[in-house]
């Protein structure tokens, strides 16, 4: 797996807003408001996909040349890059939602007191499994 990865991403304005292709990346299709945002939201869509596709197997092409891209009247490529170290940490870090069942008197008696269940819930995990990697504050 690469640290970073580099792809062309097409911006096409429009009345209604900004929508972005990636060439070398079907399916990747963000879109913004603005030029800033249609940067950052194309960033995060590149990033997650290619790790969605290092989660699958699938292989990553690598990146088509600019003079190969085939370009529409009002379309502008940019070159947007994404450090994957960051990308996965994050998704590592993530959280599930998963459901449980208690007795209804136990149940009553932590809401009686505020408790926080996901925190309780998560502390006693990582107690219970022995790990320290991802611990919560």
């Amino acid at each position: 797996m690469k640290k970073r990865y580099e792809f062309i991403a097409v911006f096409n304005y429009a009345d209604d807003g900004i929508s972005i292709e990636f060439p070398d990346l079907p399916g990747c299709l963000p879109c913004a408001d603005t030029t800033d945002e249609a940067i950052k939201n194309a960033k995060e869509a590149m990033g997650l996909h290619l790790f969605g596709m290092e989660q699958d197997g699938d292989e990553i092409p690598n990146p088509t040349p600019l003079e190969k891209i085939h370009l529409k009247k009002g379309d502008i490529p940019i070159l947007i890059d994404v450090f994957m170290p960051t990308v996965r940490d994050r998704m590592k870090t993530r959280f599930v939602k998963k459901t449980l069942s208690l007795p209804a008197w136990l149940a009553d008696q932590a809401d009686a007191e505020g408790v926080n269940f996901s925190k309780v819930f998560q502390n006693a995990l990582i107690e219970y499994l022995d790990t320290q990697s991802h611990k919560t504050a």
